[in-house]
């Protein structure tokens, strides 16, 4: 996996087996340099980066992917905006399902699963915290 920074997180809500994080896509994020020069984009690579690393985080998985599975980018995301990445635990099978979304719009979504099952668990300011130290 690439190493993304973390975008600035608005606001979290914890769950036992979910996660929401309302995300600050800032314009001037490093990923949108030549990506694309007419119009940037949010890179996929990044978008599934944040998931797994935010996923890895909040349920103590290792980020050690196995396989991606139903991968899907529905629409451009794009500098300035807000969306909510959406993140369902299934420790049972060592997978992570996430969704990126605003409202009705969806942006993408996929599951993700890992050689191995979760370590532990941190708590949502843990989740806060880190985010702002990468």
């Amino acid at each position: 996996m690439i190493k993304s920074s973390l975008p600035p997180i608005l606001h979290s809500d914890i769950g036992i087996d979910n996660i929401e994080l309302r995300l600050l896509v800032t314009a001037d994020l490093e990923y949108f340099n030549g990506h694309f020069p007419e119009q940037a984009v949010l890179p996929g690579v990044t978008q599934l980066d944040w998931a797994v690393r935010l996923g890895c985080q909040h349920f103590g998985y290792s980020e050690a992917v196995a396989n991606l599975e139903v991968l899907k980018f529905q629409q451009l995301i794009l500098p300035g905006q807000e969306i909510t990445l959406s993140i369902s635990n299934n420790a049972a099978k060592g997978k992570l399902t996430f969704a990126y979304s605003d409202g009705e719009n969806r942006y993408a979504s996929g599951r993700i699963a890992f050689d191995s099952t979760p370590v532990n668990s941190k708590s949502a300011t843990n989740i806060s915290d880190e985010a702002s130290q990468c």
